[in-house]
């Protein structure tokens, strides 16, 4: 008895378990083939959304760079004139204060007074 066989190794007269074998097969990679695509379609536009969140970021970040590089020069000019001040001649600077003093003095009496 001498057997024929196809392509593939089946033979001649089992075409339709070999087919509905393959279809199992093809099913199967189909339904994986569309998880797939719709994971990869997920990831996407999760990365754009990362991408548009870390443009934000950097936009906000340059904002207070910015903020931080301008405060810094007003601090540095209100530094200067403290040293400014500082050299002054120190009886100047008492005389200052004194004269406050007394105005914050007579303006607490005034008060008092008009109670």
């Amino acid at each position: 008895l001498i057997l024929v066989f196809i392509g593939d190794g089946a033979p001649t007269g089992n075409y339709g378990y070999t087919n509905s074998g393959y279809s199992v097969y093809e099913e199967e990679n189909e339904r994986l083939t569309e998880s797939l695509r719709t994971k990869v379609s997920a990831i996407k536009s999760l990365s754009i959304e990362i991408g548009t969140e870390v443009k934000n970021q950097n936009k906000m970040l340059s904002e207070m760079d910015n903020d931080f590089d301008s405060t810094g020069g007003i601090l540095g000019a209100t530094m200067g004139r403290l040293r400014t001040l500082s050299r002054g001649s120190q009886t100047k600077l008492l005389c200052y204060m004194m004269l406050f003093a007394l105005f914050v003095f007579f303006v607490i009496y005034w008060i008092i007074k008009l109670r």
